[in-house]
């Protein structure tokens, strides 16, 4: 957690870039981010980039700030693939036969899926946040790259165990693998129920007391990112090569919607991950 923050300013005001990924390879096309709440179009509470569909925003808001963005990746809004995320466990791979599912209208989305990832070329993979935990996944080895969705629920199920299980079954190898843990909110702001920790004990992590701490009356505070990151460690991928984050989308008010902070009425950011065309 004392890493160098691995989510930094890129050269999009729309976004965070996630270049330890275009790193790990020098052949690497791997283009990652996680969007921030400025530089679109929305108005209160979803001012201003609102990339959500399914929270009551406008829908030609929404798509508006969806094409600035496809603008500013070069990844068309036709070659996106978003998942109706219910938080549970599920991972789908993704070929060019799911291009658009989900990219305009949240009917569209694929049914009953947290996890996606692709070995195809100029697919942008897409998820939706507003304080859960965004997992990205990548082998520059195989060109594999994934996105998971944790919230409690998911982190529960094993979302990011899952998603290396489906990694290694497409041809991926875990000493290949880089994680990251993107931005959500932190241990010190999420407060759960011993419902959510009893749900939790039961996962192969290394020491839940790190991550669950008593507050008393049966109360927690919980760290999810570090429980996925024991996740993704048990699972075999190398501890220096899982990039966390630090930042919080409770606290962060000025960069981020957080469900939580805004109690409900709020927007959604994005994290995306693709694998460029070479020209």
């Amino acid at each position: 957690m004392s890493s160098p923050e691995p989510f930094t300013p890129s050269r999009s005001p729309l976004f965070l870039s996630l270049p330890a990924f275009s790193r790990a390879s020098a052949a690497s096309s791997a283009v990652t981010g996680f969007t921030i709440r400025n530089g679109g179009t929305g108005k209160p509470p979803f001012d201003t980039l609102n990339l959500g569909l399914h929270n009551g925003d406008s829908p030609e808001t929404v798509l508006g700030n969806r094409h600035r963005l496809a603008n500013e990746t070069g990844f068309p809004l036709e070659n996106w693939v978003a998942g109706e995320q219910v938080h549970g466990g599920e991972v789908a791979e993704i070929t060019s036969a799911h291009k658009k599912s989900g990219a305009l209208s949240q009917d569209t989305a694929l049914k009953q899926t947290d996890g996606l990832f692709t070995q195809e070329k100029g697919i942008l993979l897409a998820s939706f946040y507003a304080d859960c935990v965004p997992l990205y996944f990548f082998d520059p080895v195989s060109e594999t790259i994934g996105l998971a969705h944790a919230g409690w629920k998911g982190t529960a199920q094993n979302i990011a165990g899952n998603m290396l299980e489906a990694f290694e079954q497409a041809g991926a190898e875990r000493k290949n693998i880089h994680a990251a843990i993107g931005p959500s909110i932190s241990g010190g702001c999420y407060e759960v129920d011993s419902r959510v920790k009893d749900r939790l004990d039961s996962l192969p992590v290394s020491d839940l007391s790190q991550a669950a701490v008593s507050c008393g009356s049966g109360r927690y505070r919980l760290d999810l990112k570090e429980v996925n990151r024991q996740l993704i460690l048990s699972a075999g991928v190398g501890e220096n090569r899982i990039y966390v984050s630090s930042l919080c989308t409770y606290t962060e008010d000025s960069l981020f919607f957080s469900y939580r902070r805004d109690q409900g009425r709020t927007g959604r950011m994005m994290s995306f991950a693709g694998m460029r065309e070479k020209e």
